[in-house]
């Protein structure tokens, strides 16, 4: 009964890829030697170091290859890296080349694959005609041992791809940033600072108007511009105050996470209003708070939500949870609204999801038509700069 499994098709797809490791090993190991002698050599001209990039792209490539092979015949769960990330013009493409990693590790593996591939060719080969019996062991056995080569070399390791997402999320807080620059200073130049240029106006009026009182009436006209002065000056006020609390709301500072989100939820336009509920007791029981830059997120994040839901979603009520589940801090907006929502390339719920990524958080969207609309946050409870 164990013949079936032991001979099957599994094991003669392991025996068909041992057997191409001799040829394709050999290409590679020519390739590659090739790549670094006519590379190297030819470095001090301009056709050295270029020449050489072309070299380790051809090597990545047949990297590539051992891969989708791992896959096929070995069961190897290995995905495919990212590619090179490629600059414009000759020297672009060679500098990108030349500091990849994994390309150096490709020469590498193809490099090993010559005296691999004579080996495990040999042995394979050898089994098939003379050791029948022990076939099916040997053949696991050599898989196992090509599995492992791939699966180190041919991969980047946990810190290359850590430096990638760094690098992925420094550009979102930048863009983020960016963003929120722009926007504080188109608010500044079209509401308070126009408020405020009016208000000068309306002040210089009311001065000249003062310095020409002669009767009653020019003192009520006056009057009135002073009070016009009044009403520009709370209305400049109360919009640095909104600009303030869209920067860090001072609620938020003092008294934390549960305040600021209830002052949010009470602006929110939903008919049926909105339900808040925030539980960030610590492993004694006694509340804590997150860290300020995940507070500020998780505000951020709520109220955007919470806007989003008055304008679009046409929902009847609304609810907010905020808790603590180990080292993560969840957060959960929920409505009854029409659904739909997607984080769409260039959408506000996309911005949502890349500022959470940047802290390694998670940004889950289920809207289907009709509704209702769940939003689940996940963030860490403590960035990575606080731990350290």
């Amino acid at each position: 009964m164990e013949r079936p499994s032991l001979y099957g098709a599994r094991m003669w797809r392991q025996v068909g890829q041992l057997l191409l490791n001799f040829p394709l090993g050999a290409a590679g190991f020519v390739l590659a030697v090739a790549a670094l002698s006519v590379g190297l050599s030819l470095a001090v001209t301009v056709i050295g170091l270029p020449a050489l990039a072309a070299g380790l792209a051809g090597c990545r490539a047949l990297g590539a290859l051992g891969r989708s092979r791992a896959r096929s015949a070995y069961g190897s769960a290995i995905a495919e890296p990212e590619p090179v990330r490629r600059r414009p013009g000759v020297v672009g493409y060679t500098i990108a080349h030349l500091t990849d990693l994994l390309n150096w590790r490709s020469v590498l593996y193809n490099v090993l694959m010559l005296p691999w591939g004579i080996l495990s060719f040999t042995v394979t080969l050898v089994s098939v005609v003379t050791l029948w019996p022990v076939l099916p062991f040997m053949v696991r056995a050599m898989a196992a041992i090509d599995r492992i080569l791939i699966e180190s070399l041919l991969f980047p390791g946990a810190l290359a791809e850590r430096v990638r997402e760094l690098e992925d999320d420094r550009g979102t807080v930048v863009d983020t940033a960016a963003a929120d620059l722009r926007r504080i200073e188109r608010d500044l130049h079209d509401g308070a600072q126009a408020r405020l240029v009016a208000l000068a106006m309306d002040l210089g009026m009311a001065k000249e108007r003062l310095r020409e009182v002669e009767t009653q009436e020019d003192m009520a006209v006056a009057a009135k511009m002073v009070d016009n002065a009044h009403g520009e000056v709370k209305l400049a006020l109360q919009e640095l105050r909104d600009l303030a609390r869209g920067i860090h709301p001072a609620v938020l500072t003092d008294r934390g996470l549960d305040a600021a989100l209830s002052a949010v939820s009470a602006r929110c336009t939903v008919p049926g209003g909105v339900k808040v509920n925030v539980d960030l007791a610590g492993p004694d029981g006694e509340p804590e708070r997150p860290d300020s830059a995940v507070e500020g997120i998780a505000y951020f994040t709520v109220s955007e939500l919470l806007t989003n839901v008055s304008k679009h979603a046409g929902a009847t009520s609304a609810s907010v949870d905020v808790w603590r589940s180990d080292s993560q801090l969840m957060v959960l907006v929920q409505d009854d609204g029409r659904g739909g929502a997607a984080a769409y390339p260039g959408s506000g719920l996309a911005g949502l999801a890349e500022r959470i990524r940047a802290v390694d958080g998670v940004f889950l969207v289920e809207s289907p038509e009709g509704g209702p609309t769940t939003v689940t946050v996940e963030l860490p409870w403590r960035t990575r700069t606080a731990r350290r």
